[in-house]
């Protein structure tokens, strides 16, 4: 009894840290929420929650409402920030370097059909899923959860034991129950961060059609992951054709850091800029290294 109690104490301690920062976020086609991810009145969201809107209303509690501004929205990772005009807001951080597992317990907190600061609990069910969106796109690396997530969660935070977002809630499979799915942390992280700087997503273009894949048991001890990016086709004339990219190849790895899917590698490539990618890919079962320059083209990887 004593061990349910302490989890009990424990769940009371880190609602009550983490819910001052999530708020309410409407305009006149929906309604959703966000989270606070700088004090100084930058909050992230679903770039669905704020589709076509310039301009939105935040709710802060107790009744009171302010203007926010949409600083930029990201409809291929369905990421975006506004800003309220507020200060020394209560915040959220990200844990985009903390490697997240089946079974972590998680807590999503949001406003479902406007019951505010609502919190339902679960665990990690899944992680990297893939999700359709409604432009014809993919999203991958999606995490996916039991927690109770309904129309209204979208843009709120799903957080871990220590208080850290793990994801952005975005998405429920309709006709299925305990079924919810958030962008990852690692994703979020580098596209907000990009939008509250620029405003947009500027995507540099490889030149390759992919796709995340789990790879083969045999494959992993020389891989060292679980998963990478296999590529199924290389487009003529493009940095990766100058790089040496092959039908086949699977990228393991960008400037160093691991890649399981498309977004992770666009992440690196935007943050880079124009200029050299490193590459380490499976080809064959051995790991090669290739070099990739690109610019900033809008297009796919």
């Amino acid at each position: 009894m004593n061990i349910l109690k302490q989890m009990s104490d424990d769940l009371e301690a880190l609602v009550a840290k983490a819910a001052p920062a999530v708020l309410g976020v409407e305009h006149g086609r929906g309604q959703g929420t966000g989270w606070v991810i700088a004090p100084d009145g930058y909050l992230v969201t679903n770039a669905h929650v704020v589709r076509q809107a310039t301009t939105v209303k935040v709710h802060l509690g107790e009744d009171t409402e302010a203007r926010a501004e949409v600083v930029g929205a990201d409809p291929k990772t369905d990421v975006a920030v506004v800003r309220v005009d507020a200060r020394d807001l209560p915040t959220l951080p990200l844990a985009d370097k903390h490697p997240l597992k089946v079974g972590q317990v998680v807590v999503a907190i949001g406003n479902p059909f406007r019951f505010d600061r609502s919190v339902s609990l679960g665990v990690v069910s899944a992680l990297d899923r893939s999700l359709p969106t409604p432009e014809g796109g993919l999203i991958e690396g999606l995490v996916q959860t039991d927690a109770a997530i309904n129309p209204g969660n979208s843009g709120g935070p799903l957080v871990n034991v220590d208080g850290e977002v793990v994801g952005i809630n975005t998405a429920v499979v309709p006709w299925a129950q305990g079924i919810g799915f958030a962008v990852p942390a690692r994703t979020a992280s580098w596209v907000a961060s990009v939008l509250m700087r620029s405003g947009e997503v500027r995507r540099p273009h490889l030149g390759i059609a992919a796709r995340s894949e789990a790879l083969a048991a045999r494959l992993v001890p020389e891989a060292r992951q679980a998963r990478g990016i296999r590529i199924f086709k290389v487009e003529a004339g493009t940095a990766a054709a100058a790089a040496g990219l092959l039908r086949g190849d699977v990228v393991l790895t960008a400037n160093g850091d691991p890649v399981s899917n498309i977004d992770d590698l666009q992440g690196v490539m935007v943050l880079t800029g124009r200029g050299e990618v490193g590459l380490e890919v499976l080809r064959h079962g051995s790991r090669h290294r290739l070099a990739a320059y690109v610019g900033t083209n809008q297009a796919r990887a």
